[in-house]
């Protein structure tokens, strides 16, 4: 089982995406102006590791897996843009906050906060996503975007920002799929598409939208490509938490 960052080797024969994620295996390339609260996650080098989504002027919703490796003066913070080579508004990091009972083995509690150094500039680029006012249920039609990998292995993440559509299944269907694999709880949302396309490495940390609030963040799965669930952070779990650190 991995996280689905594009930094990290995975730790088991499960596989799926990061550090936990990849690309989006399976998505479409996003409209200009679609996904205008999509962040990227860059090394100093510019490299991009994982995706995050904006919640105001200073802050960024993202994996705990995606930021547990890095101090603030590591990562840089890119919006405003569907290209990973191209223009976008770059960011310094003034703070990076984990949840304090994320479990890196089991892969739990798998949020985090990072603060830029400035207020972001919006505009109809760069836009904030809502938090969610309500649970979110199984059969939800659900909007996964990301610059994760297309397919496993050592592939290129793409340039252009992929979306695809998904449908939420039940904690418990969830459950009986990663039997004896890894343990699901409530504070997941797990998701699936007919063909088994989702997330993959490089698609950690990015965001997961139902009715313009941000649902999910992207957290962990098995192969990119098998029939397996994506498994995301469940935000309404966490609003509370979020809510006390950005206020």
């Amino acid at each position: 089982m991995r996280p689905l960052s594009v930094r990290r080797k995975p730790r088991s024969s499960i596989h799926r995406t990061f550090p936990p994620s990849t690309k989006i295996v399976g998505g479409d390339n996003a409209p200009e102006k679609a996904i205008p609260y999509q962040a990227s996650l860059r090394q100093l080098s510019n490299a991009h590791f994982c995706g995050g989504a904006i919640l105001n002027e200073r802050w960024i919703l993202t994996a705990a897996h995606c930021a547990v490796e890095f101090s603030a003066e590591t990562i840089k913070v890119v919006v405003g843009s569907n290209k990973i080579v191209g223009d976008g508004q770059i960011y310094d990091v003034e703070e990076v906050i984990i949840h304090e009972d994320y479990d890196d083995k089991k892969i739990k509690n798998d949020i985090a906060l990072i603060k830029v150094s400035t207020d972001i500039e919006f505009s109809d680029k760069v836009q904030p996503i809502a938090l969610p006012t309500k649970n979110t249920k199984p059969g939800a039609n659900v909007l996964l975007s990301g610059w994760g990998r297309e397919e496993d292995g050592d592939v290129g993440i793409p340039n252009d920002l992929q979306m695809i559509n998904q449908t939420v299944i039940s904690v418990l269907s969830c459950k009986i799929v990663f039997t004896n694999i890894n343990q699901i709880v409530d504070s997941e949302i797990c998701t699936l598409t007919l063909k088994g396309n989702g997330s993959c490495q490089g698609d950690s940390g990015g965001p997961l939208v139902e009715d313009n609030a941000v649902v999910g963040i992207v957290s962990w799965g098995l192969s990119c490509e098998d029939k397996y669930p994506d498994v995301n952070t469940r935000v309404y779990s966490y609003v509370n938490w979020i809510k006390k650190h950005i206020s």
